[in-house]
């Protein structure tokens, strides 16, 4: 999840044929990866026949679809940019996927997800720094379009303690492993899907729609243009806690659909997970780091070449290697046997342009989530969360002078203030795995603008899935 870059080269426009390929090359890594995994069979297989055979599950189908339309209201707009965000508009997306599992070895699994997608966010995914849906991606086609989006493997190294049972999920085949292990997870997946994980705010197929909701806003995460990269990650279970760390690819421009090869673009990222109980309930707190090395633009560079020049704003033409960090904490708390809070702080390099994610510099999240119990629909939910975001002087002052960035960019910014979103949400279980979700949220001041807004943003969600 993540938006459109206007200074790359596929700024402003809709590339259904970067989509066929980034196809292409999905199924070129795809097969590296497999050679890979045959490579890496027998060693890890000796490894793994050391270990006890369980009645783990060997092979798994799974699938889901979900819809989302979304529409803005009525609201003040008395001058718009290149990435504004309109009132009284309306778009929808569509996807579904298939996801095949298959066990290697003992406790080493293979999955590949194959996506369909179709439609586009409000304005193609640009207006807010929180955009409204983290079901709309920075490309958008009319007609349906097919992706490989996921190919990778997972080995466990069980190393002792209390033995637990995974549930069969996507992604995760029915199996059991040790408190004590080391995980280890290579290919193409989501960078989301390991690290900066939260039961309460992190789907937005099941949760939230916000993409500030999801995600730490100031988590700037190796991306192509669907939200996915190339790397490897390591975890460590060890007591109360778990370490983590990945290497990934980043995109090969900031914003692109494709991703750049060889790790001369490159992220790292570094988390530490601690896991307590609080008044009897689970609880855990994470802190996550990043460091992106790349070709990026500083944003004052930016805005004194224009006013030397007397040229447009144009962030690429400053771009040199450098680095962009960030570091931000979560906590999960489960208060009851229902009822459920989470909150998000963070801050990021408020000088350098931002790269794949959205365009924030401080962030705070605070939520919570309820389960229907209490009044008789034990699988519905509600939940309520509100964020504020927040850009450095470099990055106003760059918008200001017309700059844009990854989601916004209104041609000025004349009165700047913290964009703040509230956003709530009643989650109906129609039947089975069938949920229909009524969405609001109220986005104040969005793009960091006083002079614009509060912008209201209605949706409703259909999901289903096996």
């Amino acid at each position: 999840m993540s938006s459109r870059r206007p200074t790359s080269p596929f700024a402003g426009r809709q590339i259904p044929d970067r989509a066929d390929g980034a196809l292409a090359c999905a199924r070129a890594r795809g097969a590296a990866i497999w050679a890979v995994i045959g490579a890496l069979q027998s060693p890890l297989a000796a490894f793994a026949a050391e270990a006890p055979v369980t009645s783990d599950e060997s092979f798994a189908v799974h699938g889901q679809f979900t819809y989302v339309e979304q529409e803005t209201g009525s609201f003040n707009a008395p001058y718009r940019g290149a990435n504004s965000l309109s009132p009284d508009s309306g778009r929808e997306t569509i996807d579904a996927t298939l996801y095949v599992g298959r066990k290697l070895w003992q406790d080493a699994e293979a999955w590949v997800n194959i996506e369909v997608d179709q439609g586009f966010g409000l304005d193609n995914t640009l207006g807010a720094a929180g955009f409204p849906s983290g079901e709309a991606y920075k490309v958008g086609k009319t007609e349906p379009y097919l992706r490989l989006s996921r190919t990778f493997v997972r080995q466990t190294f069980n190393i002792g303690g209390t033995r637990e049972t995974a549930e069969p999920a996507q992604n995760q085949l029915a199996s059991s492993y040790s408190a004590d292990r080391v995980v280890l997870t290579a290919g193409k997946f989501g960078v989301g899907d390991v690290f900066d994980t939260n039961q309460f705010a992190h789907d937005p197929r099941g949760d939230f729609l916000n993409w500030s909701a999801l995600d730490a806003s100031t988590f700037d995460y190796a991306a192509d243009a669907w939200g996915y990269t190339v790397g490897v990650a390591a975890e460590w279970y060890t007591g109360p806690w778990t370490f983590r760390a990945g290497a990934f690819d980043l995109s090969d421009v900031p914003n692109s659909p494709r991703l750049e090869p060889g790790a001369d673009e490159f992220q790292l990222v570094v988390e530490v997970e601690r896991r307590f109980e609080l008044a009897g309930h689970p609880s855990r707190v994470l802190a996550t780091a990043y460091d992106s090395r790349g070709r990026m633009g500083l944003l004052t560079d930016a805005v004194n070449l224009s006013e030397a020049t007397g040229n447009p704003v144009d962030v690429a033409a400053v771009r040199h290697t450098r680095n962009r960090t960030g570091v931000h904490v979560s906590l999960e708390e489960q208060l009851s046997e229902d009822l459920g809070a989470f909150a998000r702080a963070g801050g990021a390099s408020g000088n350098v342009e931002v790269y794949e994610f959205t365009d924030a510099d401080r962030t705070l999240e605070l939520g919570l989530s309820l389960k229907g119990a209490r009044w008789g629909r034990a699988d519905d939910r509600v939940a309520i969360a509100g964020v504020v975001n927040e850009v450095s002087a470099a990055r106003q002052q760059y918008l200001d002078a017309g700059g844009l960035g990854l989601l916004i960019g209104d041609g000025r910014l004349p009165h700047p203030g913290p964009e703040r979103i509230l956003e709530t949400y009643y989650d109906f279980n129609v039947y089975s795995s069938v949920h229909v979700t009524l969405d609001y949220q109220r986005i104040v001041n969005p793009a960091y603008n006083r002079d614009r807004g509060p912008a209201s943003v209605f949706a409703i969600r259909l999901h289903a899935q096996f």
